[in-house]
Order: C-alpha cells, then sequence, then structure tokens
C-alpha cells in the first residue's frame, strides 16, 4: 500500500504523526522543499505486543529510509536502514519535490497484514520530522552544529596563522636576498680593486725592471 501525504504545509515547522504499514511495503510520502532546506527525521517502530496488549518497539524491527529527487529522474540522496529507532537527516541539493519512503521488516513471525481480522498486523511507525530552520532541530543537532561552528573558526584561525607565518618567511627570504646580493656586489667590487691594485703593481714593477736593466746596459 502506497499513500502520498503531506509532511509539512509550512517551512521551518515540526511536526509528528504515526500510521501503520503492513511489513515489507513501503508507505511513501512526497514533500516540495526549497534548496538547501535542511530536513531532520526522528522515527520509532513499533509492534503489537499481545502480553502487554499494548504496542511495543523490539530488536526485531528494522525499518529501511530512502529519500529519492523527484525532479532529477529519482536521485537517490538516502538509503540507510536502521533499528526500531533512529533519525536521518539530509539536505535538499535543490528545490523540488522529495519522495521519502519507509520500509518496515520485522523477525517477530507475526501477521504483517492489517485487516478487519488482524486489526493491530503490522508496524505503527511514529514519525517527527523538522524541516527549515536551525530553532525546529533538537538540542543534540544544535550542539554537533555548535560543535562544528568551533571547529571551523580553529581551522580558520590555524589557516591565518600559517598564512601569516608564509608572509613572514617571504619577508625574511627576500630580507635575506637582498643582504646576499648585497653581499656578493661588495665582494666582487673589493675583488675588481684587487685586481686593479695587483695589475698597477705588476705593471709598476715591470717599469721599474726596465729601467734598471736599461741603466745597468749603459754602465
Amino acid at each position: 500500500m502506497r499513500a502520498i501525504l503531506p509532511l509539512l504545509s509550512l517551512a521551518s515547522m515540526a511536526q509528528a504523526l504515526y500510521f501503520y504499514i503492513d511489513v515489507t511495503t513501503p508507505r511513501c510520502f512526497f514533500e516540495e522543499l526549497p534548496k538547501d532546506t535542511l530536513v531532520v527525521g526522528h522515527y520509532v517502530a513499533e509492534e503489537w505486543d499481545d502480553q502487554r496488549h499494548a504496542w511495543a518497539k523490539h530488536d526485531g524491527i528494522s525499518i529501511y529510509i530512502s529519500v529519492d529527487e523527484i525532479f532529477d529522474n529519482d536521485h537517490r540522496v538516502v538509503s540507510q536502514r536502521g533499528g526500531p529507532s533512529g533519525k536521518f537527516t539530509f539536505t535538499a541539493a535543490e528545490a523540488g519535490d522529495h519522495k521519502i519512503c519507509f520500509t518496515p521488516s520485522s523477525s517477530s513471525g507475526k501477521s504483517s497484514w492489517l485487516s478487519m481480522a488482524q486489526p493491530n498486523g503490522g508496524i505503527r511507525l511514529t514519525l517527527d520530522m523538522a524541516i527549515g530552520e536551525t530553532s525546529a532541530i533538537d538540542s543534540s543537532d544544535k550542539s554537533k552544529i555548535a560543535d562544528l561552528a568551533t571547529r571551523v573558526k580553529d581551522l580558520n584561525a590555524r589557516l591565518n596563522d600559517i598564512r601569516r607565518e608564509q608572509v613572514f618567511q617571504r619577508e625574511r627570504e627576500a630580507e635575506f636576498r637582498d643582504q646576499s646580493e648585497s653581499t656578493n656586489a661588495r665582494v666582487v667590487r673589493w675583488i675588481l680593486i684587487q685586481l686593479f691594485v695587483l695589475a698597477g703593481t705588476c705593471a709598476w714593477q715591470l717599469s721599474h725592471l726596465r729601467s734598471f736593466f736599461i741603466k745597468q746596459k749603459l754602465t
């Protein structure tokens, strides 16, 4: 059996509802979501307990949850299997209709069909969803978001420190390069001066020796 029911009429609101599902039969809802809308859902699946005469959850119940983007050729954005209670979260990447389906299964061996003869067959699924602003999200999600925000701030601070260190290292490198170039220029000038002095000294010695030998020949 497949049902088509609106989950919410207004964004940024949360509402809880419960419904009955035949085991292994998906129950689907269609919801039109704006782009970048956060959806957080909590569910509890229960089966009729003849001893307690009440609906109760047990470890043999599992719920398969799927979310498809109808506008994008049924592109699946959520596919998860959980126990008798749990949560699911997704963000609408684009605006459009989303199909949210729940498929229960149970290992109890009881009747899985709802009928007049079996009014307590199947699974009772209680669903509580929050769509829209973060104010509709529970405190645990808020704490996780706050923790992520703190980590992002720490990472940004570390990145800024790394950038400042890189700028400082580049400045030191430029200063060292300037000093090295200045030192090299002074060394080259000193070598040229030494060469000129040596050349002048050699020329003077040669001239002096030439004059000396000329005087020796004359005498």
